[in-house]
């Protein structure tokens, strides 16, 4: 183990290795590379078999998030609200992100008509794109086998199952993150400015899709080039420079073109205080994300607080976080193992030149690991479980690979002993995840656990009783590995999802999501077909066109229904009747409709196809309209009802200036509305027609 194997680096060209001697440190010049035939039906399987699975019954969780629906619905309808990411095709307000990730759905949504499969199967077909560029970045170092089995892992990692049958932006940024890594690979090869550009390029579009979260794994990227690239020191510098400049670019077009555009003539920045992007990119989703202190979400205003370890209105921070009931099953099953074999790795190639390859992609694959695993663990401000998914491909990569490396020692004690451990602790955290859900499959966690231990034995006894041990003993292992994983998955794509805020697999016991200092858990409810939803702050995903049913839209934990957050985490049902009103002379008006909050007025929006004004944004707490400005639309006629009920006038949130939310823009507009104008009961909604004063 302490001798570089110079036949586990393969060529610069995509061919594959055969098998290595018994003897891994022999000198002996390595045998004549070969191209197999089965690596690309194989990789055609898998590329088949997630489609399959990501696709399965995808029209059940209905449009999903509404929030991102909605204002893909408004981008099919309006090139500007393209653009610009509006929540409605009257651009009144954008949503609280930049536009990219919306922009696949509202293409589809403009070719394809309004529907789940239209808001839905891009994701998932970026869920298989991404599949596939991981086996590509894993194959080219070590092997068609170990590329395989990266992408079988993502695949099969629960979040990653939830979030590419889903429509938040996690789906389009997991894919860029991959690709920019790709790029940065292939460039630390034989040093070719092309790559690090197109890895500025996917990291410029990956901050158009989540801000800068796109830019978490950048400085150990960037370090690991500087230091391990085939060329000179000089060069490096100047082709990082070259990709920072690609980098703001590809990302900074958009954010000049909105920052210079006159604030009178385009939507208002949802997610600000001020109408400016930049304060959105910093502060709540930037720099507040780290410590805590965003103006304008939900319960936020306000650093820290209430939380053991700091963690305040959303959860305890600290090293064991991604463990813990919350997050465990959605991302750590095989979290132990890359650690584990990413330290194993390092070890192997610790004496290997400074260009090494292999080395190089354990650095960047484990350097991007531990940024982004740091970053969740410690981080106070929102954090949702599904941002997890960041996460899989860098623990698929480097498990993939470490096995791989060992697997190819696994004549010597030393890595035999390492491969046991691995699958031990695998399994036996796999049973630590599988109890905490008893009455769900009971049996699996015993097991998996079982099995495991069969595989560690099998594989410490392969180092006397030889190949063919091994092999069985590493199929047990995979399959320990696997078993909880895989079972996860199947209940995620079996169960619809609605809502802002979800998770994947059955129901954990004690698990459940802090906002503004109330619990919440995902309730199940009857969905399309029969079928249970799940979200957390939502239940049954609705059919196409319709909000939740009655009682819907909030999360229950312990019998305790906590209906103050079903307008801010899901939407309404909209009764044909209310349907007919909103359509009802639309076409006099510049909005059919306003509520407060983004979920309220996408129920609206999705049911009639109309624009219906968010008003606050998503938490109903942006500035946006002002009193002032809301009457003025009012005056000339451009909103024709404004919709009660819901969030109870941003309730929802702080001002910018911290002041209380009772004092908010949208609670203003809500007293003024009630005392101005008549309300109207239409089907299951309250109404007030804004063309019809109250005296």
């Amino acid at each position: 183990m302490t001798t570089h194997d110079t036949r586990l680096t393969e060529p610069t060209e995509p061919t594959e290795p055969t098998e290595p001697a018994a003897s891994p440190d022999a000198q002996s010049p390595p045998a004549t590379p070969t191209t197999p035939r089965w690596p690309r039906p194989a990789l055609l399987v898998l590329l088949l078999a997630t489609a399959a699975l990501y696709l399965w019954d995808l029209g059940a969780s209905g449009y999903a998030n509404q929030f991102y629906s909605a204002a893909a619905q408004a981008g099919s309808a309006s090139w500007k609200a393209f653009f610009f990411g509006s929540s409605d095709a009257a651009n009144s307000i954008t949503v609280d992100k930049p536009p990219a990730a919306l922009w696949p759905m509202a293409l589809s949504v403009r070719l394809f008509g309004l529907s789940a499969w239209a808001i839905l199967v891009p994701e998932a077909l970026m869920g298989v794109a991404t599949v596939g560029v991981l086996y590509a970045a894993v194959r080219r170092r070590f092997g068609a086998g170990a590329g395989l089995f990266a992408g079988a892992l993502l695949a099969l990692t629960p979040v990653a199952a939830l979030m590419f049958r889903f429509n938040n932006p996690d789906a389009l940024l997991c894919l860029l993150m991959v690709c920019a890594v790709y790029c940065v690979l292939r460039a630390l090869e034989d040093a070719r400015t092309k790559w690090l550009l197109l890895a500025g390029v996917c990291f410029g579009f990956a901050f158009l899709t989540k801000t800068l979260q796109a830019w978490l794994i950048l400085p150990p990227l960037a370090v690991v080039y500087a230091a391990c690239a085939p060329t000179a020191l000089r060069r490096r510098i100047v082709q990082l420079l070259l990709c920072g400049l690609a980098m703001v670019v590809s990302g900074g077009w958009w954010v000049a073109i909105v920052e210079l555009w006159p604030a009178a003539s385009r939507p208002y920045i949802g997610g600000s205080q001020h109408n400016s992007f930049l304060e959105l990119t910093f502060g709540y989703n930037g720099l507040g994300r780290i410590n805590g202190n965003e103006a304008g979400s939900v319960g936020g205003g306000a650093p820290g607080g209430g939380g053991r370890g700091g963690g305040g209105a959303w959860g305890d921070t600290g090293i064991t976080r991604l463990f813990t009931s919350d997050m465990g099953g959605q991302i750590s099953w095989l979290l132990p193992a890359a650690f584990l074999l990413l330290v194993a790795g390092l070890v192997v190639l610790r004496r290997a030149r400074r260009t090494d390859a292999a080395r190089a992609a354990f650095l960047v694959w484990g350097g991007a690991l531990l940024m982004t695993f740091a970053t969740f663990s410690f981080m106070s401000g929102i954090f949702h479980q599904y941002y997890n998914v960041a996460l899989a491909p860098y623990i698929a990569a480097l498990v993939a690979m470490g096995a791989t490396l060992l697997w190819q020692r696994r004549s010597r004690t030393a890595a035999a002993l390492l491969l046991a451990g691995t699958v031990a602790v695998t399994a036996g955290w796999a049973y630590v995840l599988l109890a905490r859900s008893p009455q769900w499959m009971p049996w699996l966690r015993w097991t998996v656990v079982a099995v495991g231990a069969v595989a560690a034995l099998g594989l410490l006894l392969s180092v006397r009783l030889g190949r063919r041990l091994a092999v069985v003993a590493a199929g047990l292992g995979i399959a320990a590995g696997l078993g909880g994983p895989v079972a996860y998955a199947a209940n995620t794509v079996n169960t619809p999802h609605t809502g802002s805020i979800v998770t994947a697999g059955p129901e954990v016991k004690g698990a459940g999501g802090r906002h503004g200092g109330m619990i919440v858990i995902g309730g199940r409810g009857p969905g399309p077909g029969g079928k249970g939803g799940r979200n957390h702050g939502g239940t049954a995903g609705p059919p196409p066109g319709q909000g939740p049913g009655p009682g819907q839209g909030h999360g229950t934990r312990g019998g305790k229904d906590h209906n103050a957050l079903g307008g801010l985490l899901n939407g309404q049902q909209v009764s044909a009747k209310a349907k007919a009103a909103l359509k009802k002379n639309a076409a006099d008006h510049t909005w059919a409709a306003a509520a407060i909050g983004s979920q309220n007025a996408a129920s609206y929006q999705l049911a009639t196809g109309l624009p219906v004004m968010p008003i606050g944004g998503f938490n109903g707490s942006d500035p946006s309209p002002t009193l002032e400005q809301f009457k003025e639309y009012v005056r000339q006629g451009k909103i024709h009802y404004f919709i009660g009920g819901g969030m109870g006038g941003g309730f929802f949130g702080t001002r910018g200036d911290g002041s209380s939310a009772s004092a908010s823009t949208s609670s203003d507009i809500t007293r003024w509305v009630e005392k101005s104008f008549k309300k109207v009961t239409i089907g299951n909604s309250t109404l007030y027609d804004l063309t019809r004063p109250a005296s």
